[in-house]
């Protein structure tokens, strides 16, 4: 039986467009989790894109270095990064080979596969909030550093895939400043929702940390 057309994994070429192209024509694709324990399915709502050496806010911004040599490869494969020692964070790396931009998957609905994305996330008061952020998407998929450059376009049998889904229509997505990005790249509105949406995480701007005033407390 021939998947429908909302079934069709998404290809090569679909990532190897600018950054700014791919990262809201994302919203409204299913990212597809393959796991021992089965599948979890989600629809893409928030997303954030990166620019590489163009963009201060991005991790490629000073070159490459060995925790962000995937975003220098083909597109079309994940980027996993940990942060605050605590979450793992979720990007596709996009455009042409060497250029190192990529996209943040920042929040979704699941679609299937609920009960697996719940066992990750006890805390979860319901299904939106699943995957309301991207360490909690990472968490509820079962993203770690093991996935880390693993290609998204390599078929049925990938632990990660995109699936063509229902894109979002133009008059349904809003655009805005990156979550907790500070410096010259703070007012990018880089940013891309799907409005109205319950699964999308809500805004914060970039708090610089008070080291400082710290040392100053602790008389140092």
């Amino acid at each position: 039986m021939t998947p429908g057309p909302d079934r069709q994994p998404l290809d090569r070429a679909f990532f190897d467009r600018p950054v700014l192209e791919v990262a809201p024509d994302l919203l409204g694709r299913v990212l597809v989790r393959r796991t021992p324990d089965g599948p979890i399915e989600l629809r893409l709502t928030e997303v954030e894109a990166y620019a590489g050496p163009a963009d201060p806010g991005s991790h490629a911004y000073r070159g490459r270095t060995e925790r962000n040599a995937v975003m220098f490869g083909p597109p079309g494969h994940a980027y996993v990064y940990f942060t605050y020692g605590m979450w793992h964070c979720l990007n596709l790396v996009c455009g042409p080979e060497g250029h190192a931009s990529g996209v943040l998957l920042r929040a979704g609905e699941v679609l299937h596969g609920h009960e697996r994305a719940h066992e990750r996330r006890p805390k979860a008061r319901n299904d939106h909030e699943l995957a309301k952020g991207p360490a909690r998407l990472a968490t509820a998929l079962g993203v770690d550093r093991r996935l880390n450059g693993i290609d998204a376009c390599a078929g049925a049998d990938a632990p990660l895939g995109i699936l063509t889904g229902h894109p979002a229509r133009p008059d349904q997505v809003l655009s805005g400043p990156r979550t907790g990005v500070g410096g010259e790249g703070a007012t990018h509105p880089w940013r891309f929702w799907i409005d109205g949406d319950p699964s999308v995480s809500p805004y914060r701007a970039h708090t610089p940390r008070r080291r400082n005033a710290t040392r100053r407390q602790v008389g140092t």
